[in-house]
């Protein structure tokens, strides 16, 4: 299986330009463990690229937003999206790039995928060829069945508009930066020299929400985020500024339909 390790100082002359391969898919496996947080800066490929999130968590800022990806799930990034990836801790999971020839039926966005398990060994199996694998018979078969079962797979709510804004912008890099912090809008506004009514117009113009909903979303993806790399639900519902975990608790549970400890167990590497 072609494996690259996205700490190792060496792995930028192991790399092979996806884009290069003439095969409708490029598959490897990816690990990272021991080196604390990387970065992939703004780059982009003539193709679609999925990456599948085995165990870890990492973040993708894709044209204007943010992209959650827990264990279990994957990122679908459309082929010459600008984007820009970051890992922490222990990562490891699949990348497949798709040339646009043969992925006409995959979303035409970015989005957060939910990652079945035939979807998940698909990925597995099409990382185990060779670069140069032979076409036709089996290894077509296998890539036709990938492209149907990604075609398919369910999308979940794991993203964040990100404003471009500069006045918004200053506000979104505050509450990141402390998203305990609990302001009202009309303090946040005030931050930035704007006032309320002004905030709200921009910020419904620019991330087609709310502010009381963008700061909610804001807290679903730091929490995934967080629980992901280990933090327990206690740490993330005080670390996100709420004054009890049950509160937090009924406020994962109705982002997305399972509370935080169901939701993680079942992107535990472990389980089935």
């Amino acid at each position: 299986m072609p494996i690259l390790n996205i700490a190792d100082a060496d792995a930028e002359d192991d790399w092979i330009e996806p884009d290069d391969v003439p095969r409708p898919i490029v598959a490897f496996g990816a690990a990272m463990e021991g080196v604390g947080e990387v970065e992939i800066d703004h780059h982009r490929h003539r193709k679609g690229q999925i990456i599948l999130v085995q165990q870890g968590a990492l973040s993708c800022e894709v044209e204007g937003g943010l992209w959650i990806v827990p264990p279990r799930s994957a990122i679908w990034i459309p082929g010459d999206a600008l984007h820009a990836i970051k890992a922490s801790g222990a990562l490891v999971g699949y990348n497949a790039f798709i040339d646009p020839d043969v992925g006409a039926a995959l979303p035409k966005t970015c989005c957060t995928v939910s990652v079945t398990p035939l979807l998940r060994e698909l990925l597995t199996r099409a990382a185990h060829l060779p670069y140069l694998y032979e076409e036709g018979g089996a290894n077509s078969r296998l890539v036709a069945v990938l492209l149907d079962e990604l075609a398919d797979a369910r999308v979940e709510d794991l993203h964040l508009p990100m404003p471009t804004d500069p006045r918004l912008r200053k506000i979104v890099d505050a509450m990141m930066a402390a998203p305990a912090a609990r302001g009202t809008l009309d303090s946040w506004a005030r931050r930035a020299g704007l006032s309320g009514r002004t905030l709200m117009r921009l910020i419904a113009r620019e991330t087609g929400m709310s502010f009381g909903r963008w700061r909610q979303q804001l807290g679903v993806v730091l929490a995934v985020k967080w629980l992901a790399e280990g933090a327990s639900i206690q740490a993330v519902a005080a670390d996100l500024g709420y004054e009890s975990t049950p509160s937090f608790v009924t406020m994962f549970r109705k982002a997305l339909g399972a509370s935080p400890g169901r939701y993680m167990a079942e992107r535990h590497p472990a389980r089935g």
